[in-house]
């Protein structure tokens, strides 16, 4: 049975992880007959009320948030090993800029998370497929460059892949962009104007295209 890795940065779109985006894609791994293993790297983080879209001045971590989403099975990024899985999937939300690296504050110039990098590195010297989906494949551009990869067709984000020296590719809802040279598969989810169904669409076809490399 084929393992993957999940990396969540929270829970919630505006601070954490994209939950759809993330429950979609544990489902998704499943039902193709796969195991998963969550794993999150421990950052404290503004808290913003998802109703007002504003900071509540309160601190949360994305450690402990994660555990929402994984039921309280989530593992310490820090105790991750390649060799224990078959590939890697980072799910959006703004949480991947905020505390899977700092590109939300930085912009081009951001810093991605040690913890995330190691991961993220040691997968790609392994040969082993990572993945990445919404916005989170703006990390992969920093820490993978010459990668080909997709945001939906966002020019703002596009045009900071490109910086990056990775190649953009557009694609519509649903598509996957696979770079086949570099093992990494990204697709848009709700870097697009989307539903939940067509994000379940997104997971399903971003995993299928994982399990028919390995």
């Amino acid at each position: 049975m084929k393992k993957f890795a999940i990396i969540l940065a929270g829970c919630g779109v505006k601070d954490g992880s994209e939950i759809h985006e993330a429950v979609l894609t544990m489902y998704a791994i499943s039902k193709l007959g796969a195991q998963y293993k969550i794993f999150a790297p421990s950052v404290d983080f503004d808290e913003i009320n998802h109703v007002t879209n504003k900071p509540t001045g309160n601190k949360r971590n994305s450690f402990i948030e994660s555990a929402r989403i994984a039921r309280g099975e989530v593992y310490p990024l820090s105790n991750f090993d390649a060799a224990d899985f078959d590939a890697l999937v980072i799910p959006g939300g703004l949480g991947a800029t905020k505390n899977l690296c700092n590109y939300a504050l930085e912009g081009v110039d951001f810093q991605v998370n040690d913890e995330v990098r190691s991961a993220v590195l040691s997968m790609y010297e392994n040969g082993k497929p990572i993945a990445a989906e919404c916005i989170a494949p703006v990390m992969l551009a920093k820490i993978l460059p010459g990668t080909i990869l997709t945001i939906g067709n966002d020019p703002a984000t596009a045009a900071v892949i490109e910086t990056l020296d990775c190649e953009h590719a557009a694609t519509d809802k649903g598509e996957v962009c696979i770079d086949r040279e570099n093992n990494v598969f990204t697709t848009a989810c709700y870097m697009q104007d989307t539903t939940i169904t067509e994000i379940g669409t997104s997971t399903q076809n971003l995993i299928e295209a994982i399990m028919e490399s390995l």
